[in-house]
């Protein structure tokens, strides 16, 4: 589903303000992979998912997403097969539009808008079953503005319009990281019904060890632009906080700087 070949990318290059960003990444997923991406600052997570998006182009290497060369493709090129989550609420959404007509783009995306754009009732209807399954009580608030949602409702609207077309490769950039811990929470269990209810692709990134340890069939660590660990399967599925810390500093020679109130 994505395929990842020896990517590099440097910002700055041959400036004093130079940063190798990405040092030959190699990421291979099948289909219905569940991958979460940790590693501290700079170890880029979110520059890779931005490489994957087309925000940014690589210097090296290729992008395959679909069986398709994506590498040269711009980022709106691109957005047909992807769904995106950022990390903050207020993206990804249309703040001053209701929240039907939110519902309505992102399910028409890709779409002629002729004449006929208006919403049916019918499809009001399908937003109300849809919404319904989130149990936020937002299935009776389809004429309210987006904006006047709280951050944890916006995310969870962002999670569902990003999903709503079952994209071919779904990433999650720290989509939790600006919400309350009990928000987050039910963000993340919406994000695992969605991704097991539609066979989704998706990739991750957390700084929450104990999340990326809980979520996804696949871990992956990062630091200093490498993959430097790949743990998937049942090895998974038995790993702890702990296990991560120590093979991360056998696998770089470093001590892991985090801060313990991301592991609580």
């Amino acid at each position: 589903m994505l395929k990842v070949d020896r990517i590099y990318k440097v910002f700055n290059p041959g400036t004093v303000n130079q940063k190798v960003a990405l040092r030959d990444v190699s990421i291979q997923m099948e289909e219905g992979d569940f991958i979460t991406l940790i590693g501290g600052n700079g170890a880029g997570k979110s520059t890779l998912l931005n490489c994957v998006a087309g925000v940014y182009g690589v210097d090296k290497g290729t992008i395959n997403i679909a069986g398709t060369d994506v590498t040269k493709l711009p980022e709106h090129k691109r957005a047909k097969m992807l769904g995106r989550v950022f990390q903050d609420p207020m993206m990804g959404t249309a703040s001053d539009m209701i929240l039907e007509e939110n519902l309505a783009l992102a399910l028409r995306r890709g779409q002629h808008r002729g004449f006929k754009w208006g919403i049916t009732n019918k499809e009001r209807e399908t937003y109300r079953q849809i919404l319904s399954h989130l149990s936020l009580g937002l299935e009776d608030r389809l004429h309210t503005k987006v904006g006047l949602l709280s951050g944890g409702q916006r995310q969870a609207i962002t999670l569902l319009m990003a999903t709503i077309k079952k994209p071919k490769l779904l990433l999650l950039d720290e989509h939790t990281a600006a919400l309350d811990p009990k928000t987050a929470e039910r963000v993340l269990f919406m994000t695992d019904q969605l991704i097991e209810e539609n066979n989704l692709t998706a990739m991750m990134v957390t700084h929450n060890m104990r999340d990326a340890i809980k979520h996804g069939n696949r871990l992956i660590m990062m630091h200093d632009g490498r993959i430097i660990l790949d743990i998937k399967g049942e090895e998974k599925r038995k790993l702890t906080v702990e296990d991560i810390l120590k093979r991360f500093g056998s696998a770089s020679g470093e001590e892991f700087a985090y801060d313990r109130t991301l592991l609580s």
